[in-house]
């Protein structure tokens, strides 16, 4: 979500005690975009969209917004609108129109467990070029997904993400990745979006990351603006992600942000 400063990180493994915690933490959040899908979102300001997550978090779930005060962000969540790849910052003046892509980044702590997962909205009727870019960015986040398990290396994540991406003719952001999480919101390792079979940290179970590929139409050239936190595309053309917090098993992943609706495409991986 946000690029990790340099501090001593905990041992990348957790026990079973805190993969207990990190689960009650990525079912909540599913939780909230479980919620956030019932909304109807057009016509609200990013910034009603932030305002709704925060209540939500804090007075149904009783739980707290993790983003919120880290490096010095004052939101919930990150609103990435059409061109904005990724880090979007809630404001009152940016309304969510009929025919936008947004995604809703979102972070969430209970019990001292953070759990970190995204999602790309189509808002009202959206373009068939920018459905097909929205369903190829899930789909590659779930090819990487599929790579998860005992014993692979990390490259093999990036390798699958990145070669559905370039399969369907998008270009992958390499600026930004996924990483580790656990009682801090980054902690190694860090999981790339490209990447080669046999390269990079070799997994073990008890591991916890987050997998998150940003997914362009044109270019994989980005910039962030002068807020120190928007990433935009270069030429403007469309970007979408998707992220989930998972975990390697004895024999293969559990998701550990999933959602309901999406155990068909967990059942395709596993």
């Amino acid at each position: 979500m946000f690029a990790s400063p340099k501090r001593p990180l905990p041992d990348m493994v957790k026990t079973s005690d805190e993969l207990a915690l990190m689960r009650v933490s990525g079912k909540l959040l599913a939780s909230v975009f479980e919620m956030l899908d019932e909304q109807d979102l057009a016509g609200m300001s990013t910034l009603q969209v932030n305002d709704l997550v925060d209540r939500f978090i804090t007075v149904e779930l009783a739980a707290r917004p993790a983003s919120k005060g880290q490096y010095g962000f004052k939101f919930v969540l990150n609103s990435s609108i059409n061109h904005v790849v990724c880090h979007g910052v809630p404001d009152a003046d940016e309304i969510v129109r009929d025919g936008d892509i947004i995604n809703l980044d979102i972070t969430l702590e209970k019990n001292g467990f953070i759990a970190d997962s995204s999602k790309t909205y189509l808002i009202g009727d959206v373009s068939s070029a920018a459905k097909r870019l929205v369903r190829v960015a899930q789909e590659a986040m779930w090819k990487g997904i599929g790579q998860v398990r005992p014993g692979a290396h990390i490259g093999a994540i990036g390798f699958a993400i990145e070669r559905h991406a370039k399969k369907n003719g998008y270009s992958i952001v390499r600026e930004f990745c996924g990483h580790g999480i656990g009682r801090e919101m980054h902690e190694e390792p860090q999981v790339m979006n490209f990447g080669r079979p046999g390269m990079g940290v070799r997994l073990r179970e008890g591991m916890v990351f987050t997998i998150e590929p940003m997914i362009n139409q044109g270019t994989r050239k980005v910039s962030t603006q002068d807020d120190g936190w928007t990433v935009v595309t270069n030429d403007r053309k469309l970007s979408a992600q998707f992220e989930h917090t998972v975990a390697v098993t004895g024999n293969g992943v559990e998701v550990l942000t999933l959602r309901r609706d999406e155990m068909p495409m967990l059942a395709r991986v596993a």
